[in-house]
């Protein structure tokens, strides 16, 4: 299968050796890390971990709250944006994951210079130490006091007023998957997707309880990815499988069901690689999204739904 990935937030019970482990076993070919979960088991040794596993370090989740929403100030928000920025770039995550914060109490166009000035510093920063920024969209209130960026319209505003190379979005199937006119954007909207977060919804999705695997629910999900691919999109997908019943599911029975839905919903996206495949992509994780990986075999990715 071409560049999937597990995120680490969808096995949550499972530590970072054991998740480790038991994707190597499933033959998936990357991880999209959970800052908790690594400092949990030791940024240090977590670093070696993931370095001597092969698996590719796709993303790492999350860092943000420019606007003062959880009570920090902006400047300690931007100090720990630049941990995690220096994190990212020592494990070698394709993209450090960022959420803006609520608006609290801004101005709509303060909160948004407040976030475009902690972007383009972190873009600066990324820069320099191979590491992408991806702004994460949300639409579900209960979850914006995560970010103000509850619709695409507001997450390409923002992305373009910021305009920075290194700087881009998460292209969510969750969050996003209700767009109407998503998939007629994609060619405007795949130059900025820094990575995609895939999973399906079982009804209109109102919180991540009602997140599923893909082509198990009622979102455009095939539509979405396919429209993404025909956009030259060759960055990673990130499965994103969590909320209770997730949670408390068989996780290798999950990740296989979610590897065998993205096969049925987008055979011409996802087609099966020989599994030696798996390890030549490990080492394209920092690359821009848009630049040329290697094909691989096995899904992985899955990230979202606890605080920084």
């Amino acid at each position: 299968m071409p560049r999937i990935s597990v995120n680490q937030m969808t096995t949550y019970r499972w530590s970072l050796d054991e998740d480790v482990a038991h994707y190597q076993s499933a033959g998936v070919a990357g991880i999209g890390v959970w800052r908790r979960k690594l400092s949990d088991f030791g940024n240090e040794r977590g670093a070696m971990l993931l370095r001597d596993s092969g698996l590719a370090v796709t993303s790492l989740s999350y860092a943000g709250d420019f606007t003062g929403a959880g009570g920090q100030s902006f400047d300690d928000s931007m100090d720990d944006a630049y941990d995690a920025l220096r994190l990212a770039a020592q494990i070698e995550a394709g993209c450090l994951v960022v959420m803006t914060g609520s608006r609290a109490g801004h101005t709509r166009s303060h909160a948004r210079q407040l976030v475009c000035d902690a972007l383009h510093d972190l873009g600066d920063s990324g820069r320099a130490l191979g590491v992408q920024i991806a702004v994460q969209p949300m639409h579900c209130q209960p979850l914006g006091r995560w970010t103000f960026l509850t619709t695409l319209e507001a997450t390409l505003d923002l992305v373009t007023r910021c305009n920075h190379s290194q700087v881009g979005m998460v292209l969510d199937t969750f969050h996003l998957g209700r767009e109407a006119t998503l998939c007629q954007r994609m060619p405007e909207l795949a130059p900025w997707v820094k990575i995609a977060a895939v999973c399906d919804a079982l009804r209109s999705p109102r919180s991540d309880d009602d997140r599923c695997p893909p082509g198990d629910g009622i979102l455009p999900v095939g539509d979405i990815l396919r429209a993404l691919d025909e956009c030259n999109y060759q960055g990673w997908y990130d499965l994103q499988l969590f909320g209770s019943d997730c949670w408390k599911s068989d996780y290798r029975q999950l990740i296989a069901d979610a590897r065998h839905g993205l096969q049925a919903i987008c055979p011409n996206v996802f087609v099966s690689r020989p599994a030696a495949a798996a390890g030549m992509l490990a080492t394209s994780a920092n690359s821009n999204g848009n630049e040329s990986h290697p094909d691989v075999v096995e899904p992985v990715t899955i990230e979202r739904a606890q605080p920084l």
